[in-house]
């Protein structure tokens, strides 16, 4: 064994010095007639070393090239795809504003009024479900909310469905219904013996309650979330007026976005969210993907789609594409706020992401051929599905942003023959970028810190991705997003200045790895390259390398 490492290792070990030499000393060339170097001779200390490269050019010009080239031409085809995409969407978004294309203007919208014999009964029954899962800092929020809601007290059942594990914790939320009960407003506490199915497994369970087939419609609320009092006054007509619409979903809005600069940037990206995807579906194909919490469903339009899945990790998706498929119509207000948390820890948002980007991916793998065959829906709705809501939107932009930004990029500045236009690498990427300033304009100062931390978290997303296509090991992984509530303003500020438990635990390699590749292309691109690319280069290395030392979030 000893006799065929031993070469390995000399010609590894000559290597390293030729390189070191080459950035310490300088280095000669022995061209051909075409120009192209056969030999690389290093000097040290007088000593040449001389490595022969006709190989290695071979397999460049054969192999290595043409394979980076047709990775440039797959990026900028998709580069091409997504901005149609978002123009697209943003045309129908100015549409909606310049003529003023509100739902109430779609869609027949008469506010609740108690009538005159009827009394209370003119109003439908009303089912508020909240799950929650040990959410001690957030459960008197959400609860206090669902219970203060403008609606008749005989008209509107409240159910806590707690999947808690901590005993201290249910006795607060046991504590926190009784408090609301006495005040006379018919608030549940549903609890299992199991959490299969996460939150579609306890939602699903909550519906099976006797009460519930009381209920007309049913609104759901996240932990977190806390509508205000008029929620169901601006929502429900929707429902009542309209018997096509099985969905009104609003919009979120952040309590505590100003806490850092990841909150601020998350802030920028669902805000965009709103307005471009969900506007824009809910106007051009009365289609959206449901939220999961701020809103409120037509139980009917459920039961029809078989109710709740859980079979991914975004049964709230399942639910919305199974209905969809069945012509129900969805309305989406955006003037219908409800506060919510944004998480601000690094390693939540990490686990929050891979659940966002793996669910739709493990998603569309198993309903496409269901979308296909499906007969109720026109065959635009259907392509409209397929490639635009699931393919580009929730799995080529993911692929898309980490392979050309993070890999391909950086490696192009070892590939100086390989021309990659500025159209693709500036003009569209600076008109995408614009168009995700226009739905936070107070942010527009930190769009560079958008672009590379959007690129940085790419990298998790393309994983999440590859996981939910190829139903790997993490596909089912669920881990619930850690809320602070209250918190951010009494626990976190004593904690500044301590040293943190297991530094080890801060460290993520696969960030730090992707930081040092994009620091030697940048560095690479200084030495030998002739354009100002490694300047982005730089940034990007910084910002995955912040982010690996875990110096991200609070």
């Amino acid at each position: 064994m000893a006799l065929f490492l031993k070469p390995l290792i000399i010609f590894l070990h000559d290597s390293c010095l030729a390189f070191l030499s080459l950035l310490n000393h300088g280095a000669s060339f022995d061209e051909n007639a075409d120009g192209v170097p056969n030999r690389l001779q290093a000097f040290i200390n007088g000593v040449g070393i001389s490595i022969e490269t006709t190989w290695g050019r071979q397999l460049r010009s054969v192999f290595i090239l043409p394979v980076f080239n047709c990775l440039v031409a797959s990026c900028l085809i998709i580069s091409l795809l997504v901005f149609i995409e978002g123009v697209y969407m943003n045309l129908v978004v100015l549409y909606v504003k310049l003529f003023k294309r509100k739902p109430e203007k779609i869609y027949k919208w008469e506010p609740m009024q108690e009538d005159a014999e009827l009394g209370h009964d003119s109003y439908p029954m009303v089912l508020v479900q909240i799950p929650m899962y040990n959410e001690k800092e957030v459960l008197k929020l959400s609860i206090g909310a669902a219970c203060r809601l403008t609606w008749p007290l005989d008209r509107l059942i409240v159910q806590v469905l707690d999947d808690s594990t901590d005993e201290t914790i249910k006795e607060l939320v046991n504590k926190e219904c009784a408090k609301w009960e006495n005040k006379g407003v018919n608030i549940k506490c549903e609890r299992r013996e199991n959490r299969n199915g996460y939150k579609a497994g306890a939602l699903k369970q909550g519906m099976k309650r006797n009460y519930v087939k009381l209920c007309n419609y049913v609104a759901i609320f996240d932990a977190d979330f806390q509508p205000e009092p008029d929620y169901l006054q601006r929502s429900v007509p929707f429902l009542v007026h309209n018997p096509t619409v099985a969905l009104v979903q609003a919009r979120w809005r952040f309590t505590n976005a100003n806490k850092c600069l990841m909150t601020r940037i998350q802030e920028m990206s669902l805000n965009y969210h709103f307005m471009a995807e969900q506007e824009s579906g809910s106007t051009r194909h009365a289609f959206f993907s449901f939220n999961g919490t701020a809103g409120v469903w037509r139980m009917a339009a459920m039961e029809e789609a078989g109710g709740w899945n859980d079979r991914t990790t975004v049964e709230d998706m399942d639910l919305a594409v199974r209905v969809g498929l069945l012509g129900w119509k969805f309305v989406f207000l955006d003037d219908l706020m409800v506060k919510s948390e944004l998480p601000s820890k690094f390693k939540a948002f990490r686990f929050q992401q891979h659940r966002w980007s793996c669910g739709p991916a493990n998603l569309f793998r198993k309903m496409i051929m269901e979308i296909i065959r499906n007969k109720r829906v026109t065959l635009w709705k259907k392509l409209y599905l397929i490639y635009s809501f699931f393919f580009l939107r929730k799995i080529l932009v993911h692929f898309f942003t980490f392979f050309f930004y993070c890999v391909v990029l950086p490696t192009s500045v070892f590939f100086p023959e390989v021309n990659i236009p500025a159209w693709s690498t500036f003009y569209i990427p600076s008109l995408i970028t614009l168009f995700i300033v226009i739905a936070t304009p107070r942010s527009f100062y930190l769009v560079i810190f958008w672009v590379l931390f959007e690129n940085v978290m790419s990298m998790h997303r393309t994983k999440g991705t590859f996981i939910g296509i190829l139903e790997g090991g993490r596909v089912n992984e669920w881990v619930v997003t850690e809320k602070l509530g209250d918190a951010l303003k009494t626990k976190l500020l004593p904690q500044i200045g301590k040293p943190r438990d297991g530094c080890s635990q801060s460290i993520n390699s696969k960030e730090i790895i992707m930081g040092i590749y994009i620091l030697c292309c940048a560095c690479y691109g200084v030495l030998f390259g002739n354009t100002l690319l490694y300047l982005y280069l730089f940034m990007q290395a910084v910002a995955f390398l912040v982010s690996g030392v875990g110096f991200v979030g609070t």
